[in-house]
């Protein structure tokens, strides 16, 4: 009689207390080889805090880990990557001033880079759909650009345990689906994958096995490709799933937000001009902005939010007032609010409090006196206003915006925002990372600020959520905005097609645009 196949990864009474808060509870986890096994769980559940253990970021407080049958010990990551685990993270670890190139190198053990190196990176990132130039500075690159790093450097790695904490969160559906085959096909060659995702389309199609989290403990185990959405939804939150209750726009006014004819080049030689880009965002509601990542969404989005300022003050307005010359400060002052694609170290910085991290942008919202004196209690009350109407789990405005999971973070900054009574919102990637409970309240809050006469601009690469929240969308490609559309009037097959620039002549100029022939 044949032995019964040893696990590849079997994690027995896992452990892990910080201060206030019991991340995993006694948690067991068996992963076979070539299997490739979820692990589901809303923001907090404690899956991000398990899978670090798994790769010695973080030590447990108990319990024990067998690798291929013998117990092992992981308590740094190079250990991990000896024996053969590669993870690719959610929150990108890439030192910003190095190239694509050092960062790779740098996670490739007895690697010194080099030609060697930069061949390989761009013959992999190619074989898989994920394009890079390992020259390019990681500063330079757009979050999605930065997540086909974080994969690229893990499958050079050739692991044995691949770990994969969100890897679709800002890839567009054509690599997700590249992305899909390539993990089946390492899958099939024997390498277990242990997968993260809040997207359950997702799971349902890749994964073999799923075992859920809540509050830290395991709640249950099934093989997702069985289940129904809603039925792995209730498994992760313990009750159906809220769904957005989006009503038919009713524009209350002229364009909130108008973009005239803006052009504007990029900062660093790897980034993407503008070009020619119109657009009107009415009060009451929501435009969306779809594209593929590197396409010029964030060069729109630091040119909208002040962070870089327009050629002349017309070519932006904001709630009637020329502001294309005018800082950010001073567009929050005309009631913008911005929602920043890359939490870490723009949305929040993760060393700061989060009363410290509310007082960062909501400081017009009285909590500074007119002596430019900190209203210290105002700040305190302001924070536990977006923690409870946000449902934040953190232990109080106290604790750092690093100990939160990145899902939480998200949902704090996105409140801190709103609770500003906007008068327009720009909000780039508002539900990026976070679980799907999270993201149905995220979105239900943007279509309220639309109900109250808000004009929100949403740029997002979930076609799936442009169509669920929006009244209009565009897409951007090579910088320049394609017609704006009712979403009534188009689809995603449609939205694909623009993604590749359809709508741009071979002149350069957008199609619609364009001088017609006589």
């Amino acid at each position: 009689m044949d032995a019964a196949p040893v696990p590849r990864l079997q994690l027995s009474g896992i452990t892990k207390r910080f201060p206030a808060v019991v991340a995993n509870d006694g948690i067991d986890l068996t992963v076979m080889a070539g299997e490739i096994h979820a692990v589901l769980g809303e923001n907090g559940a404690g899956k991000s805090t398990l899978v670090k253990i798994v790769y010695g970021v973080v030590r447990p407080d108990a319990g024990t880990i067998r690798w291929n049958g013998e117990g092992v010990t992981i308590d740094t990551p190079a250990k991990a990557r000896a024996l053969g685990i590669g993870m690719v993270f959610q929150q990108f670890s890439l030192f910003e001033t190095l190239t694509v190139g050092e960062n790779i190198a740098l996670a490739l053990d007895n690697s010194r880079g080099g030609r060697e190196l930069d061949d390989r990176i761009r013959e992999t990132s190619a074989r898989y759909g994920l394009a890079l130039d390992p020259y390019r500075h990681v500063h330079t690159l757009s979050v999605g650009e930065r997540q086909r790093v974080e994969i690229v450097r893990c499958l050079l790695q050739s692991p044995e345990l691949l770990i994969m904490d969100e890897p679709t969160s800002v890839l567009t559906p054509a690599a997700i689906g590249k992305l899909f085959v390539t993990l089946r096909r390492l899958a099939d060659e024997g390498c277990s994958i242990l997968y993260i995702s809040h997207k359950l389309d997702e799971i349902r199609t890749l994964c073999d096995r799923a075992t859920v989290l809540r509050a830290g403990k395991v709640t249950g185990h099934c093989d997702p490709r069985r289940q129904t959405n809603v039925e792995l939804a209730r498994l992760m939150i313990g009750h159906d799933l809220p769904h957005p209750q989006h009503r038919t726009a009713s524009t209350r006014g002229d364009g909130l937000l108008e973009v005239r004819n803006l052009s504007l080049a990029a900062e660093d030689p790897f980034g993407t001009d503008l070009a020619g880009i119109d657009l009107s965002v009415g009060g009451g509601e929501i435009v969306g902005i779809a594209g593929v990542s590197g396409n010029g969404q964030k060069e729109l989005a630091a040119a909208l939010s002040g962070e870089r300022l327009a050629d002349t003050a017309g070519t932006i307005v904001v709630n009637g007032v020329p502001a294309g010359r005018l800082d950010a400060a001073a567009r929050r002052a005309l009631g913008l609010c911005y929602v920043p694609e890359e939490r870490d170290g723009h949305g929040a910085v993760p060393e700061m409090s989060l009363a410290e991290n509310a007082l960062l942008t909501a400081y017009g919202q009285q909590l500074v006196t007119g002596q430019g004196l900190i209203r210290k209690r105002a700040v305190r009350a302001f924070a536990e206003a977006t923690i409870a109407r946000f449902d934040v789990k953190t232990p109080g405005p106290d604790a750092t915006a690093r100990s939160l999971s990145g899902g939480n973070l998200q949902k704090f900054i996105v409140g801190r925002e709103i609770l500003q009574g906007p008068r327009v919102m720009v909000a780039a990637q508002p539900t990026w990372g976070v679980d799907i409970g999270a993201s149905a309240e995220i979105r239900q809050a943007l279509i309220d600020l639309r109900d109250a006469g808000v004009a929100v601009l949403l740029v997002s690469e979930e076609l799936e959520e442009l169509f669920e929240i929006c009244d209009k969308v565009a897409v951007m490609a090579q910088g320049r905005l394609s017609p704006v559309k009712s979403v009534a009037e188009t689809n995603a097959a449609q939205l694909g097609l623009l993604m590749g620039g359809s709508f741009i002549a071979p002149d350069g100029v957008p199609a619609a645009l364009a001088p017609r022939e006589p």
